[in-house]
């Protein structure tokens, strides 16, 4: 009797329920990631990154290739030298030292094993400069002239005088002409008359060729003893011969130089002099270059005395005798 009411309380209670019930449900929201915000919160708090930092690590670049270092065949040991192992530089230890700073291996000292069987295990010691130093290498290298006051033709080294354009019977004249006192500190005897091509090649012979040819010898070059320059006249002063290249202002003829000791070296003394021949002819050979036509004692019986530097300009190349 009990069991039938309880039935019968239960279907009138459904009934009542079904009537307030809606004919259709909603639909269920998806439920939260929670383990992928729980898991990027935990991780971010303990690399201590951003909450906006991507989920997803780019693609790590290739570890760079190691320099290895082959050891050289086995070499007898230097003695006193004791063997040192060769060590290899690793670039990602170095990148972590500098990003967190994980502190470097100690490098161990450079490595004697392979060394060539010459090899010195100290290097010799330099040797202290002569006393003077200075003083020796300003003689036989005067210093370069740097003021442009006292300059012609556009070089600070060649010091001088522009002069007015010198009118020539025929062919001969100079349309702009220099006097020139010095070259590369040094001075001329005899103070040239030339255009301004052949001064430059005066001063880059006497700068190149002559100081060095003559290093401190006698204290240095003191003068250029220049015995020719300018003159309207014929090859070797011959009459009716084809004008020298003097009538245009393109030669000098040297006859020597004079050294800071006062001692002369002249072309006709010294040629074949056992003390100082090798200057001389030191100094015709650097000539060839800078000028055109070089020629000296054994080009003919009209040069025994000096050296005829020209810079004719028809020329194709350096004739040198």
């Amino acid at each position: 009797m009990m069991l039938r009411a309880a039935l019968l309380l239960a279907l009138m209670l459904g009934q009542a329920a079904r009537a307030e019930a809606p004919d259709v449900s909603a639909r269920p929201l998806a439920r939260p990631d929670i383990e992928a915000a729980v898991l990027a919160t935990v991780t971010s708090a303990a690399l201590g990154t951003s909450a906006h930092a991507p989920q997803r690590s780019l693609r790590p670049l290739p570890r760079p290739r190691l320099a290895v270092v082959r050891a050289a065949p086995a070499q007898p040991a230097l003695p006193g030298a004791a063997p040192v192992r060769a060590t290899v530089q690793d670039p990602i230890t170095a990148l972590l030292q500098n990003i967190v700073g994980v502190p470097a291996p100690a490098a161990a000292a450079p490595s004697l094993t392979g060394a060539s069987a010459l090899a010195v295990a100290r290097s010799l010691r330099p040797e202290r400069r002569p006393g003077g130093f200075a003083r020796l290498v300003a003689a036989i290298t005067p210093p370069r002239a740097t003021s442009r006051a006292g300059s012609v033709c556009g070089v600070p080294e060649i010091k001088g005088q522009a002069l007015a354009p010198i009118p020539g019977r025929g062919a001969c004249g100079v349309d702009q002409p220099v006097r020139v006192t010095s070259v590369s500190g040094i001075a001329l005897a005899q103070q040239p008359t030339i255009d301004c091509t052949t001064a430059k090649a005066l001063n880059t012979w006497v700068r190149e060729g002559v100081i060095p040819a003559v290093g401190r010898k006698g204290g240095g070059v003191a003068r250029i003893n220049i015995i020719a320059h300018y003159s309207c006249r014929g090859r070797n002063n011959q009459p009716g011969a084809r004008l020298s290249e003097h009538s245009f202002g393109h030669a000098v003829d040297i006859g020597g130089i004079t050294l800071n000791d006062g001692t002369t070296l002249t072309v006709l003394d010294h040629w074949k002099s056992n003390t100082y021949g090798k200057i001389i002819k030191a100094m015709h050979k650097s000539a060839c270059g800078p000028f055109g036509t070089v020629l000296g004692p054994n080009s003919d019986r009209y040069h025994q005395n000096h050296l005829h530097l020209d810079t004719a300009r028809y020329r194709g190349g350096a004739y040198c005798r």
